[in-house]
């Protein structure tokens, strides 16, 4: 497990450091496979801020809390992420994953700035290749809940055609199928 503690506005401490490597390793044990930590601790005048992005078996899980301590806030994102490992290992049981043995499809997404849509031609001002996994709609809405992504691309494992799910502004999801 590889765990990277950053500190913001603070003064690094091995002992706060060694805190948050101990309560991260926890969640080891609910996850399979390589597993990659980034705890980000900061201070903001009486704000202390714990922001936690686990990558785990090709999903990830993001948890922030902000306290009066360090040390609490760090208990209360790992306490929210313990929760939510749990919950997608318990769906992760119900999900018969036997569909899911196809193949990955790499893609390219071109993305442009809103200033770029001024100029008379558009310009692709950001370039980012992502790898499409399969699975099917109720894992894919999972796996979203579980991020903080607006949108998730993936392969739907019934239809075998590559999906958008993407959070809508009511807090429900939308599907995007071709035909």
């Amino acid at each position: 497990m590889q765990i990277q503690v950053t500190f913001r506005h603070v003064d690094p401490s091995e002992a706060l450091k060694e805190y948050a490597r101990e309560k991260v390793g926890k969640v080891q044990k609910y996850l399979d496979g390589p597993i990659e930590a980034q705890i980000t601790l900061g201070v903001e005048k009486h704000r202390h801020d714990a922001d936690v992005v686990i990558y785990a078996s090709g999903f990830k899980i993001h948890g922030q809390e902000t306290t009066g301590d360090l040390y609490s806030a760090i208990d209360m994102v790992m306490d929210k992420l313990e929760k939510q490992v749990k919950r997608y290992r318990d769906k992760l049981k119900n999900v018969n994953r036997e569909h899911n043995k196809g193949r990955e499809v790499a893609f390219k997404v071109d993305v442009m700035e809103a200033e770029s849509l001024s100029d008379e031609q558009p310009r692709i001002i950001k370039t980012k290749s992502l790898t499409a996994k399969p699975m099917d709609a109720d894992e894919a809405a999972m796996q979203l809940d579980l991020s903080r992504d607006d949108f998730l691309v993936f392969i739907n494992s019934r239809t075998e055609s590559l999906n958008v799910i993407y959070r809508r502004a009511d807090g429900n999801f939308g599907l995007i199928e071709p035909q």
